[in-house]
């Protein structure tokens, strides 16, 4: 089955809510590596509140993304981990996040110009679209 992201009414986009969450992305990068108890991916990850990352975890192994291992210890000690279907997403994932540190500095410039009313930085040296002529 191939979903229709552009159907408001196909389930694609409740996938496309789940991955492009900025949570659920930094989980993804964190587990690349390999397993992780709930402390270490908090700190890791840093700046999540214990409840939302708590929240974001159930959802991805709801959705199948990751898995939780619970160890009988004392006191217990309780691993996340990708499932394959979550490691599949690793490398759009590792692109996006390339792509967020390559351009960190245009984009906060861009918002700089924005907040100033300045026009876009391409704006300002292109020649005017014929149409707009």
């Amino acid at each position: 089955m191939r979903g229709d992201p552009f159907d408001p009414n196909c389930p694609t986009r409740l996938i496309l809510d789940r991955i492009g969450d900025k949570w659920s992305v930094l989980v993804v990068l964190t587990l690349s590596d390999g397993p992780r108890r709930f402390s270490r991916l908090r700190d890791t990850i840093g700046g999540v509140t214990p409840k939302v990352l708590t929240q974001t975890l159930r959802a991805m192994e709801r959705d199948g993304l990751l898995t939780r291992q619970v160890f009988a210890e004392v006191p217990p000690r309780v691993e996340y981990a990708l499932t394959p279907l979550g490691h599949s997403l690793r490398r759009p994932i590792e692109a996006v996040a390339e792509w967020a540190q390559e351009n960190v500095g245009a984009v906060i410039a861009a918002r700089e110009r924005a907040l100033l009313g300045e026009a876009p930085a391409d704006a300002r040296h292109a020649p005017a679209h014929p149409a707009a002529r």
